[in-house]
């Protein structure tokens, strides 16, 4: 268990390093089209799909330290049983449909995007969004391995309650 918790991490700990990438970019492009007047697409893209990439890589990293988006009305003042109670129903039933649906419906749409090398519907854009499609896949696949995580440590707490 301890190495798929540690793919969470790793992968969350660089690409929150993409956070600073697009500060640099960001002061760049308002630089460039303020001061200098020149207007660059390919780094306005570049903002597009590093945002999104943040957001989708994040997102099982977001989830192993419990940091996502809950309504806690109850949740927060809980057991620990009733909180491993609902991280169980709610990974089954909630979670891991999520997970199918998002793979499911993501894998055709970037296998075509892969086939013809999709590239920027813009003239002087990007000439990678095959590249930036296939986060799609890879964000279920995370999400999954940290679903099976949340399911093992909340069987295990579990079990070891009562």
């Amino acid at each position: 268990m301890y190495i798929l918790k540690s793919i969470n991490e790793y992968v969350g700990r660089y690409i929150s390093w993409l956070i600073v990438v697009m500060v640099v970019v960001q002061i760049v492009i308002v630089l460039s089209r303020y001061v200098f007047g020149l207007g660059f697409i390919k780094l306005q893209e570049l903002m597009i799909y590093m945002h999104g990439i943040l957001f989708t890589l994040a997102a099982g990293y977001t989830l192993l330290h419990d940091e996502h988006v809950r309504v806690d009305s109850f949740y927060r003042e809980s057991s620990e049983k009733f909180k491993n109670t609902v991280n169980l129903i709610g990974t089954l039933t909630l979670l891991m449909p999520f997970i199918i649906i998002t793979f499911l419906t993501s894998y055709p749409y970037v296998t075509r995007s892969w086939k013809i090398f999709e590239g920027s519907p813009e003239t002087s854009g990007l000439n990678a969004t095959y590249l930036f499609k296939t986060t799609l896949i890879i964000f279920p696949i995370l999400l999954f391995i940290q679903a099976i995580v949340i399911l093992l440590n909340s069987i295990n707490n579990l079990k070891e309650k009562k």
